[in-house]
């Protein structure tokens, strides 16, 4: 399919096209978005406790509710819109429901929402970054087992500033090596501050570096965020095909996934992202996914180099790759007929409307 690039098996989006897909977004906040320099998903650190909710307000209402402003990605002197204004143009013109599932944000999104957890992540330097990832765990498989009842192909993305850190953070743990591989928000990835602060969260926690946390659950505990746990649980709930609408924090997903079930099949599960993560010269997502498993990836190309907005073009130069599904959004409408022109030209309508 056009304007798709494969990873892995075609075969898969020729079954995913007789779909009818559902839209799930996760949200969660972590105190480690609020390490300098380590995510731009803010226009500070202290706001990026509210962008989960900014953006699912976004992508529902319209306009965010718990920020006067929409969230907008800066970095130096370029401004480049949130993703959510990608996945709000695909499920309006694709005509895809969606739900929002809470794991833990900090700042509560002024929508309906599906209550998995409350509370946000600790900063990952502590070792104790998540206090329930059992329960989260837990209710994200009652959730899978529900929303197979209500659709055949569950889309699931997710909104986690600092989540490529937290996600660094598990792989790592696991025994993954991840370390200059997870993507980032920004065209400059910090690549050591991001692993000085996982290795400063394992030593806390009473683990030197390379040694290997056996428990999955206990790995997200230690130094992931509430989202894997909760994205991962619905993943083994689920009895339908899953798309994985993220970047290299599904990769954590999946390392947690077959921490739980390591005869896991992988076959009925891919990976959709954007060709901004997929060709990220400072990351390496299919690097990470093979060493977990036969995960199919797919990144979908806007060709935002034909956009007439500024603030899309900036994607093209590394200032945003990913967030809030936008990728699996993308690949869902295209998998419903939609042209890649149209959809660019809904983003670009929306961009003028909004900001």
């Amino acid at each position: 399919m056009d304007n798709i690039k494969c990873y892995g098996s075609k075969s898969i989006l020729n079954n995913l096209q007789k779909k009818n897909p559902l839209f799930l977004c996760v949200i969660a906040t972590t105190k480690t978005s609020n390490i300098p320099g380590i995510t731009g998903a803010g226009a500070t650190p202290e706001l990026t406790d509210y962008t989960p909710a900014a953006d699912l307000e976004l992508v529902i209402c319209g306009e965010p509710k718990c920020l006067p402003e929409i969230p907008q990605t800066i970095v130096g002197e370029a401004v480049a819109p949130t993703p959510a204004v990608i996945t709000k143009a695909c499920l309006e013109i694709a005509d895809i429901p969606i739900l929002v599932a809470d794991a833990g944000a900090g700042v509560k999104p002024d929508v309906p929402y599906i209550k998995l957890g409350n509370d946000p992540g600790e900063d990952v330097r502590t070792g104790n970054a998540v206090k329930n990832a059992k329960e989260i765990f837990e209710k994200g498989v009652m959730l899978g087992e529900m929303l197979s009842k209500i659709t055949d192909h569950l889309v699931i993305g997710e909104s986690t500033p600092a989540g490529t850190t937290t996600a660094l953070g598990v792989l790592t743990a696991l025994g993954y090596d991840a370390k200059m591989k997870v993507s980032g928000s920004m065209p400059e990835n910090p690549h050591d501050l991001k692993h000085e602060a996982v290795l400063e969260g394992l030593k806390a926690a009473g683990y030197e570096e390379g040694e290997i946390v056996e428990d999955a659950l206990r790995a997200v505990e230690i130094v992931g965020d509430p989202m894997i746990p909760a994205v991962a649980g619905i993943v083994m709930g689920a009895s339908i095909p899953v798309t994985l609408a993220g970047g290299t924090q599904m990769t954590a997903v999946c390392s947690v996934v077959k921490g739980e079930n390591p005869e896991f099949d992988f076959s009925k599960l891919c990976i959709a992202t954007t060709i901004f993560v997929a060709e990220d010269e400072t990351a390496d997502i299919n690097y990470i996914a093979g060493q977990i498993g036969d995960i199919n990836i797919f990144a979908v190309d806007p060709e935002f180099e034909k956009s007439s907005v500024a603030g899309l073009k900036n994607y093209l130069d590394g200032s945003v790759k990913e967030g809030v599904g936008a990728g699996g959004a993308m690949m869902a409408a295209r998998l419903k007929g939609i042209d890649m022109d149209d959809l660019r030209a809904k983003i670009e309508d929306l961009c003028r409307e909004i900001f």
